[in-house]
């Protein structure tokens, strides 16, 4: 078996374990930072709303030695203001975003690329998105993020109980709060393949969580009936035994996506790679984070708080009391019976033979003195 199996299998039975519980203020405190950071980040910056979104137009050149910087500032120019977002694509061409760009402006700053690009009019691609159509798609995309929270909690609520499903839920708000403020903080662009990844890590999430949640459920069946653990000690085994499954699925899920965001969007220039490996990248690191240090320590400060729980932990801090105590007489009163066996003299010693025993075996001589004569009168 190798190390990591030895690991986690010694997990699984409780052997050894990190205490995450009984440290989750820590792990609010970072939470509650980066959060604050993604908020702040978001407030300052903005997000940078893709013409799926926003409006605007895409025109695609042909091929030419124009750099995308360059291409940039022109476009710039010639939008009069307008933010533009360049890409070299692969056979040497441009793909030019510019972004609340209407019907009535899109033809001059076409013929004012062309001039400037030196290629002809009819040679580059223009692409209107108008921004009501925009709109829209962002109308859809909030709704079906608030649809697929409702029903997150609802089967939550019934496949465990409320409080896991609050704690899902907070654990979720996390998440899409660090991914959406990275993004601003980066200054990524915001299309629907962002809004894919929001979903697709969303589900990752919760899937991480779930397993933490079912383990949980498991080891807390009939807790009331034993005095050996709290339930935050039960949630803090939970997450012991299922961390090494967590921690593997998580690397296995981050290498591909570091793959497309690094290799794909970085060395290729793959802008919709970009879109989406951002997001899952993110959003995934933080999926685990959350399941492990929020989702579960969130349940445990909940469950604590009902009485049946508060009783119970009062039960197990008494049996621990009182098993303490007799530990402490008992090692007392042996320590006590050693000390007067090791200053006692050779006749002391002897006296201190345990009850029922005769003088003669505790000196290992017979009790007759009269051994070997007979047992009749003296002639």
């Amino acid at each position: 078996m190798s190390k990591l199996g030895n690991i986690g299998a010694r997990l699984y039975r409780g052997e050894v374990g990190y205490d995450f519980i009984g440290k989750r203020k820590i792990w609010y405190g970072i939470s509650i930072l980066i959060t604050i950071t993604a908020i702040v980040g978001l407030a300052v910056r903005g997000l940078n709303m893709g013409i799926e979104f926003s409006g605007g137009a895409v025109f695609t050149t042909p091929k030419t030695s124009v750099s995308a910087t360059e291409a940039e500032h022109r476009a710039e120019a010639a939008a009069e203001g307008h933010q533009a977002t360049v890409q070299k694509l692969g056979n040497g061409s441009l793909r030019i975003q510019i972004s609340e760009l209407d019907t009535q402006q899109s033809l001059p700053v076409q013929e004012a690329l062309a001039k400037d690009l030196n290629v002809p009019v009819k040679d580059i691609n223009t692409q209107l998105v108008g921004p009501s159509w925009g709109e829209e798609i962002a109308n859809k995309a909030w709704l079906g993020l608030g649809v697929f929270m409702v029903l997150v909690v609802i089967y939550l609520a019934i496949a465990f109980e409320w409080r896991m499903a609050l704690a899902a839920l907070i654990a979720l708000i996390h998440d899409l709060t660090i991914t959406v403020g990275v993004y601003a903080l980066v200054g990524f662009e915001v299309t629907p393949g962002t809004v894919i990844g929001l979903l697709t890590i969303l589900g990752y999430s919760l899937y991480d969580t779930v397993v933490v949640f079912d383990s949980l459920k498991e080891m807390s069946k009939d807790i009331g009936k034993q005095t050996r653990f709290t339930f935050s000690e039960m949630a803090n085994r939970s997450i012991n035994s299922t961390l090494v499954r967590s921690i593997n699925t998580t690397v296995v899920a981050l290498l591909p996506v570091a793959g497309l965001l690094f290799v794909g969007g970085g060395v290729l220039g793959a802008g919709m790679l970009n879109d989406i490996s951002l997001a899952l990248f993110v959003g995934l690191a933080a999926g685990a984070y959350s399941s492990i240090f929020i989702a579960t320590p969130l349940v445990a400060d909940f469950k604590e708080r009902d009485p049946a729980m508060k009783a119970l932990a009062k039960r197990v801090r008494a049996k621990r009391a009182s098993a303490a105590a007799k530990g402490e007489s008992q090692e007392q009163g042996d320590t006590a019976a050693q000390d007067a066996v090791e200053g006692a003299g050779p006749q002391d010693a002897d006296d201190a033979t345990p009850a029922g025993s005769s003088a003669a075996g505790r000196r290992g001589r017979p009790a007759s003195r009269d051994r070997g004569r007979p047992s009749g009168k003296r002639r």
